[in-house]
Protein backbone atom coordinates (compact mmCIF):
# COMPACT_ATOMS: atom_id res chain seq x y z
CA UNK A 1 0.00 0.00 0.00
CA UNK A 2 1.50 3.31 -1.07
CA UNK A 3 1.80 5.88 1.69
CA UNK A 4 -0.10 9.07 0.84
CA UNK A 5 1.90 11.25 3.24
CA UNK A 6 5.25 12.70 2.25
CA UNK A 7 7.85 12.29 4.98
CA UNK A 8 11.20 14.05 5.00
CA UNK A 9 13.94 11.78 3.67
CA UNK A 10 15.86 12.23 6.91
CA UNK A 11 13.64 11.69 9.94
CA UNK A 12 14.48 13.11 13.36
CA UNK A 13 14.37 10.34 15.93
CA UNK A 14 13.31 11.84 19.26
CA UNK A 15 14.09 8.86 21.50
CA UNK A 16 17.17 10.50 23.06
CA UNK A 17 15.78 14.04 23.29
CA UNK A 18 14.38 13.47 26.76
CA UNK A 19 14.98 11.22 29.77
CA UNK A 20 16.76 8.50 27.80
CA UNK A 21 19.37 10.91 26.49
CA UNK A 22 20.04 14.64 26.44
CA UNK A 23 17.15 15.62 28.73
CA UNK A 24 16.46 18.73 26.69
CA UNK A 25 14.47 21.51 28.30
CA UNK A 26 11.21 22.75 26.83
CA UNK A 27 13.15 25.58 25.19
CA UNK A 28 15.81 23.16 23.99
CA UNK A 29 13.19 20.91 22.41
CA UNK A 30 11.58 23.85 20.60
CA UNK A 31 14.96 25.12 19.41
CA UNK A 32 15.96 21.73 18.02
CA UNK A 33 12.60 21.31 16.26
CA UNK A 34 13.01 24.65 14.54
CA UNK A 35 16.58 23.80 13.55
CA UNK A 36 15.34 20.56 11.99
CA UNK A 37 12.76 22.46 9.95
CA UNK A 38 15.40 24.90 8.74
CA UNK A 39 17.32 21.91 7.39
CA UNK A 40 14.27 20.37 5.75
CA UNK A 41 13.76 17.69 8.39
CA UNK A 42 10.02 17.85 8.96
CA UNK A 43 9.27 14.36 10.30
CA UNK A 44 9.70 13.44 13.99
CA UNK A 45 9.71 9.85 15.21
CA UNK A 46 8.39 8.85 18.66
CA UNK A 47 7.16 5.87 20.62
CA UNK A 48 5.00 5.91 23.71
CA UNK A 49 7.62 4.07 25.78
CA UNK A 50 10.50 6.46 25.09
CA UNK A 51 11.82 8.03 28.26
CA UNK A 52 9.74 5.59 30.28
CA UNK A 53 6.52 7.09 28.86
CA UNK A 54 7.75 10.68 29.37
CA UNK A 55 9.26 11.65 26.02
CA UNK A 56 6.06 12.46 24.16
CA UNK A 57 4.96 14.80 26.94
CA UNK A 58 8.29 16.65 26.95
CA UNK A 59 8.23 16.96 23.16
CA UNK A 60 4.61 18.13 23.22
CA UNK A 61 5.44 20.93 25.63
CA UNK A 62 8.34 21.98 23.44
CA UNK A 63 6.19 21.82 20.33
CA UNK A 64 3.46 23.95 21.89
CA UNK A 65 5.99 26.73 22.51
CA UNK A 66 7.91 26.33 19.23
CA UNK A 67 5.65 28.43 17.03
CA UNK A 68 5.66 25.68 14.42
CA UNK A 69 2.33 25.22 12.60
CA UNK A 70 1.10 21.63 12.95
CA UNK A 71 0.68 21.24 9.20
CA UNK A 72 4.40 21.92 8.65
CA UNK A 73 5.52 18.71 10.37
CA UNK A 74 4.75 15.01 10.41
CA UNK A 75 4.55 13.10 13.69
CA UNK A 76 5.14 9.37 14.01
CA UNK A 77 4.52 7.37 17.14
CA UNK A 78 4.43 3.70 18.10
CA UNK A 79 2.40 1.62 20.51
CA UNK A 80 2.08 -1.90 21.83
CA UNK A 81 5.07 -2.50 24.08
CA UNK A 82 4.14 -2.67 27.74
CA UNK A 83 7.35 -1.49 29.35
CA UNK A 84 8.43 -2.12 32.94
CA UNK A 85 9.07 1.26 34.55
CA UNK A 86 7.76 3.62 37.22
CA UNK A 87 5.00 4.91 34.94
CA UNK A 88 3.40 1.47 34.47
CA UNK A 89 2.58 -1.32 36.86
CA UNK A 90 3.78 -4.04 34.51
CA UNK A 91 5.32 -7.12 36.07
CA UNK A 92 7.06 -8.09 32.83
CA UNK A 93 7.72 -6.53 29.45
CA UNK A 94 5.04 -7.69 27.03
CA UNK A 95 2.81 -6.56 24.16
CA UNK A 96 -0.81 -5.49 24.19
CA UNK A 97 -2.63 -5.23 20.88
CA UNK A 98 -6.18 -5.42 22.12
CA UNK A 99 -8.50 -2.96 20.41
CA UNK A 100 -9.12 -1.14 23.69
CA UNK A 101 -5.44 -0.67 24.44
CA UNK A 102 -4.49 0.49 20.95
CA UNK A 103 -7.20 3.16 21.02
CA UNK A 104 -6.33 4.25 24.56
CA UNK A 105 -2.62 4.40 23.74
CA UNK A 106 -3.13 6.43 20.56
CA UNK A 107 -5.35 8.91 22.36
CA UNK A 108 -2.83 9.19 25.18
CA UNK A 109 -0.08 9.95 22.65
CA UNK A 110 -2.23 12.69 21.13
CA UNK A 111 -2.67 14.30 24.53
CA UNK A 112 1.04 14.02 25.29
CA UNK A 113 2.15 15.39 21.93
CA UNK A 114 -0.46 18.16 22.14
CA UNK A 115 -1.87 17.42 18.71
CA UNK A 116 -5.20 16.34 17.25
CA UNK A 117 -3.68 13.64 15.06
CA UNK A 118 -0.51 11.74 14.26
CA UNK A 119 0.52 11.27 10.66
CA UNK A 120 1.75 7.72 11.16
CA UNK A 121 0.82 5.27 13.91
CA UNK A 122 2.98 2.13 14.17
CA UNK A 123 2.70 -1.13 16.06
CA UNK A 124 6.09 -1.17 17.74
CA UNK A 125 6.96 -4.88 17.64
CA UNK A 126 5.05 -8.00 16.60
CA UNK A 127 3.25 -10.04 19.24
CA UNK A 128 2.57 -13.77 18.85
CA UNK A 129 -0.89 -13.08 20.30
CA UNK A 130 -1.94 -10.24 18.00
CA UNK A 131 -5.37 -10.65 16.42
CA UNK A 132 -5.87 -8.93 13.06
CA UNK A 133 -9.59 -8.35 13.67
CA UNK A 134 -8.96 -6.44 16.90
CA UNK A 135 -6.16 -4.40 15.39
CA UNK A 136 -8.24 -3.55 12.32
CA UNK A 137 -11.15 -2.51 14.52
CA UNK A 138 -8.97 -0.09 16.49
CA UNK A 139 -7.16 1.33 13.47
CA UNK A 140 -10.43 1.77 11.58
CA UNK A 141 -11.94 3.71 14.46
CA UNK A 142 -8.88 5.92 14.91
CA UNK A 143 -8.73 6.69 11.20
CA UNK A 144 -12.44 7.41 10.98
CA UNK A 145 -12.14 9.87 13.85
CA UNK A 146 -9.14 11.56 12.21
CA UNK A 147 -6.79 10.69 15.05
CA UNK A 148 -4.31 8.84 12.85
CA UNK A 149 -3.72 9.36 9.14
CA UNK A 150 -1.66 6.32 8.22
CA UNK A 151 -1.07 2.95 9.85
CA UNK A 152 2.13 0.93 9.77
CA UNK A 153 4.39 -1.38 11.73
CA UNK A 154 7.91 -1.57 13.08
CA UNK A 155 10.16 -4.64 13.17
CA UNK A 156 7.60 -6.87 11.42
CA UNK A 157 8.46 -9.64 8.96
CA UNK A 158 6.65 -9.87 5.60
CA UNK A 159 4.54 -12.80 6.84
CA UNK A 160 3.49 -10.88 9.95
CA UNK A 161 2.47 -7.95 7.77
CA UNK A 162 0.55 -10.33 5.51
CA UNK A 163 -1.41 -11.54 8.55
CA UNK A 164 -2.44 -7.96 9.36
CA UNK A 165 -3.29 -7.20 5.74
CA UNK A 166 -6.00 -9.82 5.77
CA UNK A 167 -7.89 -7.11 7.67
CA UNK A 168 -6.12 -3.74 7.42
CA UNK A 169 -3.68 -2.08 4.93
CA UNK A 170 -0.13 -1.47 6.18
CA UNK A 171 1.63 1.54 4.68
CA UNK A 172 5.02 1.45 6.39
CA UNK A 173 7.61 -0.81 8.00
CA UNK A 174 10.30 0.73 10.20
CA UNK A 175 13.14 -1.75 10.72
CA UNK A 176 16.74 -1.93 11.80
CA UNK A 177 18.90 -1.45 8.70
CA UNK A 178 22.50 -0.30 8.45
CA UNK A 179 25.78 -1.35 6.94
CA UNK A 180 26.53 -3.40 10.07
CA UNK A 181 23.02 -4.86 10.25
CA UNK A 182 21.84 -5.57 6.70
CA UNK A 183 19.82 -8.73 7.24
CA UNK A 184 16.58 -7.13 6.03
CA UNK A 185 18.06 -7.08 2.50
CA UNK A 186 18.05 -10.87 2.50
CA UNK A 187 15.03 -12.00 4.55
CA UNK A 188 12.40 -10.47 2.29
CA UNK A 189 11.65 -7.40 4.43
CA UNK A 190 12.88 -4.76 1.99
CA UNK A 191 11.60 -6.84 -0.94
CA UNK A 192 8.15 -6.69 0.64
CA UNK A 193 8.36 -2.89 0.84
CA UNK A 194 9.31 -2.68 -2.81
CA UNK A 195 6.64 -5.10 -3.97
CA UNK A 196 3.85 -3.43 -2.02
CA UNK A 197 5.18 0.15 -2.27
CA UNK A 198 5.38 0.48 1.51
CA UNK A 199 7.42 3.30 2.97
CA UNK A 200 10.62 1.84 4.43
CA UNK A 201 12.24 3.50 7.43
CA UNK A 202 15.46 2.55 9.17
CA UNK A 203 16.14 2.91 12.87
CA UNK A 204 19.77 2.85 14.05
CA UNK A 205 20.95 3.67 10.49
CA UNK A 206 24.58 4.09 11.56
CA UNK A 207 24.58 0.63 13.11
CA UNK A 208 27.44 -0.29 15.42
CA UNK A 209 30.10 1.69 13.54
CA UNK A 210 30.57 4.30 16.26
CA UNK A 211 29.57 2.03 19.15
CA UNK A 212 31.83 -0.99 18.79
CA UNK A 213 35.45 -1.62 17.91
CA UNK A 214 35.59 -5.06 16.35
CA UNK A 215 36.77 -6.78 13.19
CA UNK A 216 33.70 -5.71 11.24
CA UNK A 217 33.92 -2.02 12.07
CA UNK A 218 37.68 -2.03 11.52
CA UNK A 219 37.20 -3.49 8.04
CA UNK A 220 34.60 -0.82 7.24
CA UNK A 221 36.85 1.98 8.52
CA UNK A 222 39.67 0.74 6.31
CA UNK A 223 37.41 0.54 3.27
CA UNK A 224 36.11 4.05 3.91
CA UNK A 225 39.52 5.70 4.11
CA UNK A 226 39.81 6.56 0.43
CA UNK A 227 36.07 7.12 0.02
CA UNK A 228 36.01 9.96 2.53
CA UNK A 229 38.27 11.98 0.25
CA UNK A 230 36.62 10.79 -2.96
CA UNK A 231 33.12 11.85 -1.86
CA UNK A 232 34.26 14.65 0.48
CA UNK A 233 32.20 12.91 3.15
CA UNK A 234 32.43 11.90 6.79
CA UNK A 235 31.95 8.29 7.93
CA UNK A 236 28.41 8.96 9.16
CA UNK A 237 27.50 10.47 5.79
CA UNK A 238 28.86 7.44 3.94
CA UNK A 239 26.94 5.10 6.23
CA UNK A 240 23.71 6.97 5.53
CA UNK A 241 24.44 7.19 1.82
CA UNK A 242 25.01 3.43 1.69
CA UNK A 243 21.52 2.59 2.96
CA UNK A 244 19.87 5.42 1.01
CA UNK A 245 21.37 4.05 -2.22
CA UNK A 246 19.16 0.96 -1.83
CA UNK A 247 16.24 1.05 -4.33
CA UNK A 248 13.63 0.81 -1.56
CA UNK A 249 14.22 4.54 -0.88
CA UNK A 250 14.94 4.19 2.84
CA UNK A 251 14.11 7.03 5.23
CA UNK A 252 16.80 6.92 7.95
CA UNK A 253 15.62 7.80 11.46
CA UNK A 254 18.58 9.79 12.79
CA UNK A 255 18.71 9.91 16.57
CA UNK A 256 21.28 12.62 17.14
CA UNK A 257 20.51 15.89 18.93
CA UNK A 258 23.75 17.48 17.67
CA UNK A 259 22.95 20.15 15.12
CA UNK A 260 26.12 19.65 13.07
CA UNK A 261 25.39 15.94 12.70
CA UNK A 262 21.85 16.69 11.57
CA UNK A 263 23.31 19.04 8.97
CA UNK A 264 25.70 16.30 7.88
CA UNK A 265 22.83 13.84 7.58
CA UNK A 266 20.98 16.16 5.21
CA UNK A 267 24.05 16.46 2.98
CA UNK A 268 24.31 12.66 2.83
CA UNK A 269 21.19 12.65 0.66
CA UNK A 270 23.25 14.02 -2.21
CA UNK A 271 25.93 11.30 -2.16
CA UNK A 272 25.55 8.78 -4.96
CA UNK A 273 27.97 5.95 -4.31
CA UNK A 274 29.58 4.30 -7.31
CA UNK A 275 28.31 0.76 -7.77
CA UNK A 276 31.63 -0.87 -6.88
CA UNK A 277 32.11 1.36 -3.84
CA UNK A 278 28.70 0.24 -2.55
CA UNK A 279 29.78 -3.39 -2.85
CA UNK A 280 33.22 -2.67 -1.37
CA UNK A 281 31.46 -1.46 1.79
CA UNK A 282 29.13 -4.46 1.80
CA UNK A 283 32.09 -6.83 1.49
CA UNK A 284 33.88 -5.01 4.30
CA UNK A 285 30.83 -5.42 6.53
CA UNK A 286 30.35 -9.11 5.77
CA UNK A 287 34.00 -10.03 5.72
CA UNK A 288 33.73 -12.01 2.47
CA UNK A 289 32.99 -11.55 -1.21
CA UNK A 290 29.37 -11.57 -2.26
CA UNK A 291 28.29 -15.06 -3.44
Amino acid sequence: MKNTIEYSRIIAGAMTWGQWGKQLSKKGMANLMNHCLELGITTFDHADIYGGYTNETDFGEGFSSSGIPREKIQLITKSGIQYVCEARRNRIKHYDYSSEYIIWSAEQSLRNLQTDYVDLFLLHRPSPLMRPDEIAEAIGKLKKEGKIREFGVSNFTPSQIAILETRVPVSTNQVEFSLTSEGVMYDGTLDDCLIHTRTAMSWSPLGSYFKEANEQTERIKKAMTSMQKKYDATPDQLLLAWIMNHPVHIHPVVGTTTKSRLEAAIKAKEIQLDLEDWFILLEASQGHKVP
